[in-house]
């Protein structure tokens, strides 16, 4: 089993509960356990600036996939849910990354881990901060990236711990 670390968000409909709904999918998929799920956070669009606010969340799993097989099912996750990859960090209903892999640095054609700008995003590193601090990428624990990472705009968008199994309220 591997340790992965998944980056989830959107701003189409009702991301967190579509966040909720891929997360049940993990937890309950044979080949992965569900270990933890971050605070949800309400974060600016980052790249392309005119739209919505996003919803992130991060969460680790055990798997027994590949990297590929992994990535294959995030997508598979992403087109169940009707996304539409129309435009780079356009709109979306959800998105799924492979962040980290074990400690592994992974690329392919298909496949670039640690995910290659997770670094620079305080809308990742803020949610892994909260389950995996201690995750090294690049040779930097992620709380050592989230440091120097510019987090102007980022608010947690729900107290409750446990939003994924709930209802969404902005409680």
């Amino acid at each position: 089993m591997t340790l992965a670390a998944l980056g989830l968000g959107g701003n189409i409909g009702n991301p967190p509960a579509a966040m909720s709904q891929a997360l049940d999918t993990f937890a309950n998929h044979e080949n992965c356990r569900l270990l933890a799920v971050s605070q949800l956070y309400s974060t600016p669009p980052w790249g392309k600036t005119d739209q919505a606010d996003f919803f992130n969340c991060c969460a680790t799993v055990e798997t027994s996939l590949t990297a590929e097989e992994l990535l294959d099912l995030c997508l598979d996750i992403e087109r169940g849910m009707k996304r539409v990859r129309s435009e780079r960090w356009g709109p979306r209903t959800i998105d799924i990354d492979v962040l980290t892999y074990g400690d592994k640095t992974i690329e392919t054609e298909r496949v670039e881990i640690p995910h290659p700008r997770m670094t620079e995003r305080a809308f990742v590193l803020m949610p892994l901060a909260d389950i995996a601090p201690q995750i090294m990428v690049n040779g930097r624990s992620v709380t050592d990236w989230l440091e120097n990472a510019d987090k102007t705009g980022i608010r947690m968008a729900n107290k409750k711990r446990e939003w994924w199994t709930l209802p969404f309220s902005n409680e």
